[in-house]
């Protein structure tokens, strides 16, 4: 309990926790060093004054003591104060009540002295601090004496000096130490930023610096960057080669077949190579969601409305919802237009696939902004979900296969990557909205995109 305490208090970012390692040892020590060292050093200074002052006092006491009548003890009296340099006075008995200042909680040494001169000296009546200075009243034969001086004969203040210079050097040292932390997380940060923006398909200009294993991880990072770019190069050059490829025999067996289309044989043979130039078609679009292309700031219900309206006229009965938003400023983000068109197009094709009817909806947070598509179809089984969106995976037998929706299983794999790409994610869900309740396909940004007004 303790632990998940602290945690949910401890800050989370790097530059925070290592400010901490890094302060509250030296704040511990400081506090160590200024109460125990300093406070009992000076106690025994306040004890050696003390004593000292008590056999002043005491000297003080008999002297005054010894004088046969008043007037000489008066007199004694006098010449004593001008010695020691304090005031001493003979009072009668008894003596006006005096009202000593109270004692601040953080004056520790004053409160010492004052129990060090009731334990050095015998027959106190009264001691303690009025207007700054220390009256001290001991009892002298018949009468009191009260002897009157500052308090610094009996204590020894408090380092206000060496306080205040631990303070400022403390506060200096802190902002050096804020100064090079900030140094040292900094390419840290620019390594965080340079690997998200790469996740989103961006590639901006990073070099390795700070530590030798900040370099270490950004020479790394580097080097996979360098890596993934080829892969996907390489696979991007080998589906639009291979696809490329098979057009010319495929247009040549179109064109023999088209001669023939008065064989049964060869109208089914010819459906065939439709087919098969559909799945070149994906298979090049599939490659076309890695090429890199420019984001710019676009109108997201602008841009649902023209998918929505291009989708109505191919045949599927699609409604755009009004935005769910709490603000009123128009929602324009960064994105790729082609790329998320595609993705848009995708999810709205397969639900022409197995589906009569969908609606479009955007909800808009704080956090995230998402699209919701949901249809009427069957769905997707929990269990398949995962696999839906794999590339070349078909479930045809999850969405009741028919001849119509043969495809190669990239749809959901182009919508996928298309997402990734921008920061965000698919989430696939059975739809719960009466009258619909298929397949829910929530295309997730985050609101980090979106370009404010202003």
């Amino acid at each position: 309990m303790l632990a998940g305490m602290l945690k949910s208090i401890m800050p989370r970012g790097l530059y925070w926790r290592a400010a901490l390692i890094l302060f509250v040892p030296v704040v511990t020590i400081l506090l160590v060093v200024s109460v125990v060292f300093i406070q009992r050093h000076y106690e025994g200074v306040t004890r050696q004054m003390t004593g000292n002052f008590a056999r002043t006092a005491d000297y003080i006491r008999a002297q005054v003591e010894a004088q046969p009548d008043p007037q000489a003890a008066a007199r004694r009296a006098e010449e004593m104060a001008a010695a020691f340099g304090m005031g001493v006075s003979i009072r009668p008995v008894p003596a006006p009540a005096l009202t000593p200042d109270p004692v601040a909680f953080y004056d520790l040494n004053s409160r010492f002295a004052q129990a060090q001169l009731r334990e050095a000296l015998q027959g106190v009546t009264f001691v303690g601090v009025i207007d700054g200075a220390v009256r001290l009243r001991l009892e002298s034969g018949e009468e009191l004496l009260e002897l009157t001086f500052p308090l610094t004969h009996v204590a020894a203040r408090n380092p206000h000096q060496l306080l205040v210079v631990m303070l400022l050097s403390g506060v200096l040292m802190s902002l050096i130490s804020f100064v090079f932390l900030k140094n040292q997380v900094r390419p840290i940060r620019r390594l965080a930023l340079a690997a998200e923006a790469f996740g989103r398909g961006e590639v901006k200009p990073y070099y390795a610096t700070g530590a030798t294993e900040v370099r270490a991880a950004g020479r790394a990072f580097l080097q996979m960057r360098r890596r993934i770019e080829r892969h996907i190069e390489q696979r991007t050059l080998m589906l639009s080669g291979v696809s490329h490829d098979l057009r010319t025999p495929l247009t040549r067996m179109k064109l023999g077949l088209s001669m023939l289309d008065h064989e049964p044989e060869a109208r089914a043979l010819l459906a065939d190579v439709r087919q098969m130039e559909a799945l070149i078609d994906r298979f090049l679009e599939f490659a076309r969601a890695d090429v890199s292309e420019e984001a710019r700031p676009v109108d997201v219900p602008a841009l649902l409305a023209e998918r929505v309206a291009a989708v109505c006229r191919s045949g599927l009965m699609t409604t755009l919802q009004p935005c769910t938003s709490s603000g009123t400023d128009p929602l324009v983000m960064m994105l790729r237009p082609e790329l998320f068109a595609r993705a848009l197009d995708n999810v709205l094709e397969n639900a022409r696939h197995y589906a009569s009817r969908a609606e479009v909806r955007l909800d808009i947070g704080a956090e995230t902004i998402v699209v919701i598509i949901e249809d009427d179809g069957p769905g997707i089984d929990r269990k398949q979900r995962a696999d839906a969106v794999k590339p070349f995976v078909r479930l045809d037998t999850a969405r009741g296969a028919s001849d119509r929706a043969a495809g190669a299983g990239l749809g959901l794999a182009i919508v996928a990557d298309a997402l990734r790409s921008h920061g965000g994610r698919l989430v696939l869900e059975q739809g719960q909205t009466p009258g619909l309740g298929g397949l829910e396909a929530r295309l997730i940004l985050p609101a980090t995109l979106r370009v404010m007004p202003g």
